[in-house]
Protein backbone atom coordinates (compact mmCIF):
# COMPACT_ATOMS: atom_id res chain seq x y z
CA UNK A 1 0.00 0.00 0.00
CA UNK A 2 2.90 2.23 0.87
CA UNK A 3 4.19 1.96 -2.95
CA UNK A 4 0.76 2.98 -4.40
CA UNK A 5 0.60 5.94 -1.95
CA UNK A 6 3.95 6.82 -3.11
CA UNK A 7 2.84 6.42 -7.32
CA UNK A 8 -0.56 8.23 -6.55
CA UNK A 9 1.55 11.42 -4.94
CA UNK A 10 3.36 11.25 -7.96
CA UNK A 11 0.53 11.11 -10.77
CA UNK A 12 -0.73 13.88 -9.04
CA UNK A 13 2.44 16.13 -9.37
CA UNK A 14 2.40 14.75 -12.69
CA UNK A 15 -1.71 15.63 -13.51
CA UNK A 16 -1.47 19.26 -11.88
CA UNK A 17 2.04 20.29 -13.01
CA UNK A 18 0.47 20.20 -16.72
CA UNK A 19 -2.70 21.39 -15.72
CA UNK A 20 -0.63 24.47 -14.81
CA UNK A 21 1.06 24.64 -18.24
CA UNK A 22 -2.52 24.32 -19.68
CA UNK A 23 -4.02 27.22 -18.41
CA UNK A 24 -0.92 29.27 -20.16
CA UNK A 25 -1.33 27.37 -23.28
CA UNK A 26 -5.21 27.53 -23.40
CA UNK A 27 -4.71 31.52 -22.95
CA UNK A 28 -2.92 31.69 -25.69
CA UNK A 29 -5.20 29.86 -27.90
CA UNK A 30 -8.25 31.98 -25.96
CA UNK A 31 -10.51 33.34 -28.20
CA UNK A 32 -8.69 34.07 -31.14
CA UNK A 33 -7.53 30.46 -32.37
CA UNK A 34 -10.75 29.04 -30.69
CA UNK A 35 -14.27 30.12 -28.87
CA UNK A 36 -13.96 29.02 -25.06
CA UNK A 37 -17.21 26.25 -26.17
CA UNK A 38 -15.69 24.88 -29.09
CA UNK A 39 -12.35 24.52 -26.76
CA UNK A 40 -14.61 22.78 -24.75
CA UNK A 41 -15.72 20.81 -27.61
CA UNK A 42 -12.75 19.39 -28.71
CA UNK A 43 -11.31 18.20 -25.12
CA UNK A 44 -14.19 16.20 -24.13
CA UNK A 45 -14.63 14.50 -27.77
CA UNK A 46 -10.87 13.96 -27.94
CA UNK A 47 -10.46 12.24 -24.46
CA UNK A 48 -13.70 10.56 -25.03
CA UNK A 49 -12.67 8.77 -27.65
CA UNK A 50 -8.84 8.26 -26.42
CA UNK A 51 -10.47 7.06 -23.20
CA UNK A 52 -12.24 4.42 -25.18
CA UNK A 53 -9.06 3.36 -27.37
CA UNK A 54 -6.75 2.68 -24.33
CA UNK A 55 -9.36 0.78 -22.43
CA UNK A 56 -9.77 -2.00 -25.35
CA UNK A 57 -6.10 -2.87 -24.11
CA UNK A 58 -6.83 -3.02 -20.86
CA UNK A 59 -8.32 -5.66 -18.51
CA UNK A 60 -12.16 -5.43 -18.63
CA UNK A 61 -13.93 -3.88 -15.68
CA UNK A 62 -17.23 -5.23 -13.87
CA UNK A 63 -20.20 -2.12 -13.59
CA UNK A 64 -23.70 -1.85 -13.25
CA UNK A 65 -25.71 -0.42 -15.67
CA UNK A 66 -26.98 2.18 -13.46
CA UNK A 67 -23.48 2.62 -12.29
CA UNK A 68 -22.26 3.99 -16.21
CA UNK A 69 -25.59 6.02 -16.32
CA UNK A 70 -24.56 8.10 -13.04
CA UNK A 71 -20.97 8.19 -14.24
CA UNK A 72 -22.70 9.97 -17.61
CA UNK A 73 -24.82 12.22 -16.16
CA UNK A 74 -21.59 13.45 -14.04
CA UNK A 75 -19.57 13.91 -16.98
CA UNK A 76 -22.80 15.50 -19.25
CA UNK A 77 -23.38 17.64 -16.19
CA UNK A 78 -20.64 17.85 -13.69
CA UNK A 79 -17.38 17.83 -16.03
CA UNK A 80 -18.94 19.62 -19.13
CA UNK A 81 -19.85 22.57 -16.48
CA UNK A 82 -16.76 22.79 -15.09
CA UNK A 83 -15.09 23.02 -18.05
CA UNK A 84 -17.41 25.97 -19.75
CA UNK A 85 -17.28 27.52 -16.85
CA UNK A 86 -13.22 27.13 -16.65
CA UNK A 87 -12.63 28.06 -20.52
CA UNK A 88 -14.94 30.97 -20.65
CA UNK A 89 -13.30 32.49 -17.48
CA UNK A 90 -10.13 32.09 -18.56
CA UNK A 91 -11.13 33.75 -21.65
CA UNK A 92 -11.98 37.08 -19.75
CA UNK A 93 -8.95 36.73 -16.86
CA UNK A 94 -5.44 35.88 -16.62
CA UNK A 95 -4.01 32.54 -16.15
CA UNK A 96 -2.89 33.66 -12.86
CA UNK A 97 -5.94 34.99 -11.66
CA UNK A 98 -7.93 31.88 -12.69
CA UNK A 99 -5.27 29.52 -11.22
CA UNK A 100 -6.09 31.21 -8.24
CA UNK A 101 -9.36 29.87 -7.34
CA UNK A 102 -8.35 26.69 -8.88
CA UNK A 103 -6.39 26.04 -5.12
CA UNK A 104 -9.35 26.90 -3.21
CA UNK A 105 -10.82 23.30 -4.30
CA UNK A 106 -9.90 21.83 -0.47
CA UNK A 107 -12.36 24.00 1.19
CA UNK A 108 -15.28 23.34 -1.37
CA UNK A 109 -14.38 19.60 -0.89
CA UNK A 110 -14.59 20.37 2.91
CA UNK A 111 -17.73 22.29 2.75
CA UNK A 112 -19.63 19.32 0.42
CA UNK A 113 -18.57 16.92 3.21
CA UNK A 114 -20.41 19.13 6.03
CA UNK A 115 -23.53 19.73 4.08
CA UNK A 116 -24.04 15.84 2.76
CA UNK A 117 -21.65 13.51 4.65
CA UNK A 118 -21.65 14.95 8.26
CA UNK A 119 -17.66 15.83 8.65
CA UNK A 120 -16.57 17.01 11.28
CA UNK A 121 -16.36 20.81 11.63
CA UNK A 122 -13.89 22.27 14.03
CA UNK A 123 -12.59 26.02 14.68
CA UNK A 124 -9.37 25.99 12.49
CA UNK A 125 -11.21 24.36 9.44
CA UNK A 126 -13.91 27.31 9.76
CA UNK A 127 -10.72 29.78 10.11
CA UNK A 128 -9.17 28.15 7.04
CA UNK A 129 -12.37 28.73 4.92
CA UNK A 130 -13.07 32.40 6.07
CA UNK A 131 -9.15 33.14 5.50
CA UNK A 132 -9.36 31.66 2.19
CA UNK A 133 -12.78 32.96 0.98
CA UNK A 134 -11.16 36.63 1.79
CA UNK A 135 -8.31 35.83 -0.43
CA UNK A 136 -10.33 34.66 -3.38
CA UNK A 137 -12.65 38.13 -2.79
CA UNK A 138 -9.74 40.03 -2.65
CA UNK A 139 -8.65 38.58 -5.98
CA UNK A 140 -12.38 38.94 -7.68
CA UNK A 141 -12.77 42.87 -6.25
CA UNK A 142 -9.78 44.21 -6.69
CA UNK A 143 -8.72 42.84 -10.54
CA UNK A 144 -9.08 46.07 -12.78
CA UNK A 145 -9.71 44.78 -16.81
CA UNK A 146 -6.74 45.47 -19.47
CA UNK A 147 -5.64 44.67 -22.40
CA UNK A 148 -4.72 41.06 -20.40
CA UNK A 149 -7.88 40.78 -18.95
CA UNK A 150 -11.10 41.27 -21.25
CA UNK A 151 -13.20 41.56 -18.32
CA UNK A 152 -11.87 40.34 -15.03
CA UNK A 153 -14.41 40.62 -12.91
CA UNK A 154 -16.73 37.98 -14.68
CA UNK A 155 -13.62 35.83 -15.64
CA UNK A 156 -12.73 35.57 -12.08
CA UNK A 157 -16.70 34.87 -10.88
CA UNK A 158 -16.69 31.54 -13.91
CA UNK A 159 -13.61 30.40 -12.32
CA UNK A 160 -14.91 30.51 -8.90
CA UNK A 161 -17.96 28.62 -9.96
CA UNK A 162 -15.71 26.27 -11.84
CA UNK A 163 -13.37 25.41 -9.00
CA UNK A 164 -16.74 24.50 -7.21
CA UNK A 165 -17.86 22.23 -9.69
CA UNK A 166 -14.31 20.71 -10.44
CA UNK A 167 -14.85 19.80 -6.43
CA UNK A 168 -18.31 18.07 -6.80
CA UNK A 169 -16.17 16.30 -9.36
CA UNK A 170 -13.39 15.16 -7.09
CA UNK A 171 -16.13 13.97 -4.33
CA UNK A 172 -18.21 12.01 -6.33
CA UNK A 173 -15.71 10.29 -8.50
CA UNK A 174 -14.48 9.74 -5.16
CA UNK A 175 -17.27 7.59 -4.24
CA UNK A 176 -17.43 6.21 -7.60
CA UNK A 177 -14.24 4.50 -7.82
CA UNK A 178 -14.97 2.66 -4.77
CA UNK A 179 -17.22 0.42 -6.64
CA UNK A 180 -16.37 1.34 -10.43
CA UNK A 181 -12.63 0.77 -12.30
CA UNK A 182 -10.89 3.78 -13.16
CA UNK A 183 -11.19 2.95 -17.01
CA UNK A 184 -14.80 2.52 -16.81
CA UNK A 185 -15.48 6.22 -15.03
CA UNK A 186 -12.91 8.03 -17.33
CA UNK A 187 -14.83 6.17 -20.71
CA UNK A 188 -18.32 7.03 -19.68
CA UNK A 189 -17.62 10.91 -17.65
CA UNK A 190 -16.11 12.21 -20.59
CA UNK A 191 -18.91 10.51 -23.05
CA UNK A 192 -20.95 12.33 -21.10
CA UNK A 193 -19.00 15.36 -21.33
CA UNK A 194 -18.50 14.74 -25.04
CA UNK A 195 -22.46 14.13 -25.38
CA UNK A 196 -23.05 17.94 -23.83
CA UNK A 197 -20.26 19.54 -25.73
CA UNK A 198 -22.11 17.81 -29.06
CA UNK A 199 -25.56 18.95 -28.00
CA UNK A 200 -24.55 23.06 -26.97
CA UNK A 201 -22.52 22.50 -30.85
CA UNK A 202 -26.17 22.41 -32.47
CA UNK A 203 -26.95 26.13 -31.01
CA UNK A 204 -23.50 27.25 -31.12
CA UNK A 205 -21.36 28.21 -33.72
CA UNK A 206 -18.44 26.02 -34.16
CA UNK A 207 -15.10 28.69 -33.91
CA UNK A 208 -12.10 27.74 -34.53
CA UNK A 209 -9.74 29.23 -36.64
CA UNK A 210 -6.27 27.07 -35.55
CA UNK A 211 -7.74 24.32 -37.57
CA UNK A 212 -8.75 26.48 -41.06
CA UNK A 213 -6.39 26.23 -44.01
CA UNK A 214 -3.17 27.99 -44.12
CA UNK A 215 -2.09 25.65 -41.58
CA UNK A 216 -0.83 27.86 -38.43
CA UNK A 217 1.61 25.43 -37.07
CA UNK A 218 2.49 27.18 -33.66
CA UNK A 219 -1.35 27.64 -32.63
CA UNK A 220 -2.14 23.25 -33.70
CA UNK A 221 0.97 22.50 -31.51
CA UNK A 222 -0.42 24.27 -28.52
CA UNK A 223 -3.51 22.71 -29.83
CA UNK A 224 -2.62 19.69 -29.54
CA UNK A 225 -0.34 19.92 -26.38
CA UNK A 226 -3.81 21.04 -24.30
CA UNK A 227 -5.74 17.48 -26.07
CA UNK A 228 -2.97 15.07 -25.23
CA UNK A 229 -1.84 16.40 -21.94
CA UNK A 230 -5.91 16.31 -21.05
CA UNK A 231 -6.12 12.63 -21.49
CA UNK A 232 -2.72 12.11 -19.28
CA UNK A 233 -3.76 14.41 -16.91
CA UNK A 234 -7.30 13.26 -16.15
CA UNK A 235 -5.99 9.54 -16.42
CA UNK A 236 -3.96 10.07 -13.43
CA UNK A 237 -6.27 11.89 -11.49
CA UNK A 238 -8.19 8.64 -10.56
CA UNK A 239 -5.12 6.87 -9.15
CA UNK A 240 -4.63 9.84 -6.52
CA UNK A 241 -8.13 9.27 -5.95
CA UNK A 242 -8.34 5.42 -5.32
CA UNK A 243 -5.57 6.26 -2.38
CA UNK A 244 -4.91 9.32 -1.44
CA UNK A 245 -7.66 11.55 0.44
CA UNK A 246 -10.00 13.81 -1.80
CA UNK A 247 -8.62 16.73 0.24
CA UNK A 248 -4.78 15.94 -0.38
CA UNK A 249 -5.81 15.34 -4.17
CA UNK A 250 -7.29 19.06 -4.07
CA UNK A 251 -4.60 20.02 -2.53
CA UNK A 252 -2.65 19.27 -5.18
CA UNK A 253 -4.33 22.28 -7.43
CA UNK A 254 -0.84 24.73 -5.37
CA UNK A 255 0.82 23.22 -8.58
CA UNK A 256 -1.44 24.38 -11.17
CA UNK A 257 -0.74 27.96 -9.49
CA UNK A 258 2.64 27.77 -9.26
CA UNK A 259 3.34 26.50 -12.69
CA UNK A 260 0.65 28.84 -14.22
CA UNK A 261 2.23 31.86 -12.51
CA UNK A 262 5.90 30.99 -13.15
CA UNK A 263 5.33 30.36 -16.68
CA UNK A 264 2.34 33.50 -17.03
CA UNK A 265 4.67 35.88 -15.99
CA UNK A 266 7.60 34.57 -17.92
CA UNK A 267 6.03 34.34 -21.07
CA UNK A 268 3.87 38.22 -20.33
CA UNK A 269 0.51 36.86 -19.88
CA UNK A 270 0.12 38.28 -16.49
CA UNK A 271 1.71 41.10 -14.69
CA UNK A 272 3.11 41.25 -10.79
CA UNK A 273 0.46 42.28 -8.81
CA UNK A 274 0.48 42.71 -4.97
CA UNK A 275 -2.93 42.03 -4.72
CA UNK A 276 -3.14 39.07 -6.08
CA UNK A 277 0.17 37.81 -3.98
CA UNK A 278 -1.77 38.92 -1.06
CA UNK A 279 -4.96 36.96 -2.50
CA UNK A 280 -2.31 33.43 -2.73
CA UNK A 281 -0.89 33.97 0.48
CA UNK A 282 -4.59 34.15 2.14
CA UNK A 283 -5.70 31.55 0.11
CA UNK A 284 -2.24 29.08 1.04
CA UNK A 285 -2.81 29.98 4.43
CA UNK A 286 -6.69 28.93 4.44
CA UNK A 287 -6.47 25.97 2.76
CA UNK A 288 -3.21 24.72 4.80
CA UNK A 289 -5.19 25.76 8.01
CA UNK A 290 -8.30 23.32 6.84
CA UNK A 291 -5.40 20.44 5.62
CA UNK A 292 -4.08 20.55 9.63
CA UNK A 293 -7.34 20.45 10.83
CA UNK A 294 -8.09 17.68 8.60
CA UNK A 295 -5.52 15.44 9.79
CA UNK A 296 -6.55 16.27 13.36
CA UNK A 297 -9.81 14.64 12.21
CA UNK A 298 -10.38 11.13 12.47
CA UNK A 299 -10.55 9.66 9.07
CA UNK A 300 -14.54 9.23 7.63
CA UNK A 301 -15.40 7.90 4.06
CA UNK A 302 -16.15 11.58 1.86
Amino acid sequence: MKNKIVEANICMVISKGVSGLNMNALKYLLPFWISPFTGVALRCVFAAVAFWIISFFVPSEHSTGKQKVQIFLLGALGVYGYMCLYLVGLSKTTPVSSSIFSTLQPVWVFLIAVLFYQEKVTWMKVVGILIGLGGALLCISTQQSDDLASDALTGNLLCLGSSVMYAVYLVISNRILKSVGMFTLLKYVFTGAAFSSLIMACFIKFDASVLTLPIHWLPLCVLLFVLIPTVISYLLIPVGLKYLNTTIVAIYGYLILIVATIVSLSIGQDRFSWTQLSAMLLICIGVYLVEIAERKTPVTEK
